[in-house]
């Protein structure tokens, strides 16, 4: 009897210890689902129907390493990764990995105002959006600034379960998908179909830059960081990170399978949001339209909150001043100043009439897909770097995937700027 009630408790202990830490994998993972996220899936669906699912296998893999990396890095050494690239490397490398984390956050903040306009345009006049802009912008902003997020960031989360109907939907749609040829399109696809145009690698870059994007990477560290997970914690943040990378590329699987069954085999293209919530019909019927707006937007206003909030950490950080939620501006000026300047550029080129909003979103992806490689590389030699991580650095496996991880991406992007450059 007392053993069994020791055991209890251990579990119940653990439990408990887990729930503290629980946060930074899961929401870098499912922030990483926003805007570009649920386009460039839906459109990979609608375009090229199964034959990219191989893509997201491999990329499963690539994200779920990625992340534990820096919330390793956070756990064992107390820093950010700004801090510590600033630190191992010095000011010219540190420069030019802030202006290529600056381009890429930029543009994918750009995209998360974005997906918020397309949905305000799905059901208001196109005029709306220089009235909900502005005022999206600064509820955005008050939710870091006043130091609320914390506080809304689990109904962020809840209200991104949304996006599970993608999973319901690809079983109850009729015709069913051939689920064989999913399974197939997955772990044993035909290469010979591959088709290396222009379009096809920017749609691939695109899911590498929405699947792994430069953000997640700085955020997770620093979340680590902010929530003071150490060593000892560190195998329950492991649990964190790695249940968060999954789930959130399941529900992607689930998308492109989702949108290839109901859009694909109807020969339909995503040209807008009403396009893209066409793929939900079969369950939510009238309603598809109403349940893709929730998803859609909200997905877009955490994307528009984590991002920004990203680059306030990663510059404050290279710069080795203060930073941190729950600070007032006087407190850490710099940290508020870079997210407010992040979120008012994004707000301002999203009012432009002439802004294809599907567009922007889908070439934003890119940008992180093409600019991914430099973070990644920064990271890994500081993973390995025995000073730093002690016996914690990485495994061969590790090292093995993420340099193949980097080298394929590279490659993609070099072919997709000779192209770009030639035609």
């Amino acid at each position: 009897m007392l053993r069994r009630l020791l055991k209890r408790r251990f579990a119940h202990s653990r439990i408990v210890l887990f729930l503290s830490v629980l946060g930074p994998g899961i929401i870098a993972a499912s922030a990483g689902n926003d805007a570009g996220g649920v386009t460039t899936y839906s459109q990979a669906g609608a375009t090229y129907g199964y034959t990219l699912l191989w893509v997201m296998l491999l990329l499963t893999f690539s994200l779920a390493i990625a992340q534990e990396m820096g919330a390793r890095m956070g756990a064992i050494t107390g820093k950010g990764l700004a801090d510590l690239i600033r630190e191992e490397f010095g000011v010219r490398v540190t420069i030019f990995a802030m202006c290529a984390l600056l381009l890429a956050n930029i543009s994918t903040t750009v995209s998360e105002f974005a997906g918020m306009t397309a949905v305000i345009t799905m059901f208001l006049p196109e005029g709306s959006r220089y009235v909900a802009v502005p005022m999206i912008a600064l509820s955005v902003w008050l939710l870091v600034a006043r130091g609320s997020y914390k506080r809304v960031e689990r109904i962020f989360l809840l209200l991104c379960s949304v996006y599970l109907t993608y999973v319901i939907t690809a079983f109850v749609v009729r015709p069913a998908p051939p689920w064989g040829s999913v399974i197939k399109q997955t772990f044993l696809p035909d290469f010979s179909s591959i088709r290396p145009d222009f379009h096809y690698i920017q749609m691939v870059i695109a899911l590498v830059g929405t699947t792994i994007a430069p953000w997640m990477q700085f955020y997770v560290q620093s979340s680590v960081r902010d929530k003071g997970i150490r060593t000892e914690d560190y195998p329950l943040e492991r649990m964190d990170v790695l249940s968060g990378s999954i789930l959130s590329n399941t529900i992607s699987f689930f998308i492109i399978v989702t949108c290839a069954a109901t859009l694909f085999v109807q020969g339909i293209r995503i040209e807008s949001a009403s396009d893209a919530a066409m793929a939900l019909q079969p369950l939510a019927g009238d309603f598809a339209k109403i349940l893709f707006a929730i998803g859609f937007f909200n997905a877009s206003m955490m994307g528009a909150v984590v991002v920004p909030l990203s680059t306030a950490y990663a510059i404050t950080e290279s710069l080795g001043w203060e930073s941190g939620l729950g600070r007032r501006i006087k407190e850490a000026p710099l940290f508020i100043g870079v997210y407010t300047a992040v979120i008012a550029i994004a707000a301002v080129i999203i009012l432009s009439p002439t802004v294809p909003l599907l567009t922007i979103i889908l070439i934003s992806q890119v940008i992180n897909g093409i600019l991914l490689p430099v973070i990644l590389v920064l990271m890994l030699l500081l993973i390995n770097k025995r000073r730093l991580m002690g016996n914690y650095r990485n495994s061969r496996t590790y090292n093995i995937i993420a340099w193949t991880t980097v080298l394929v991406v590279a490659t993609l992007s070099l072919t997709y700027l000779a192209l770009t450059l030639l035609t």
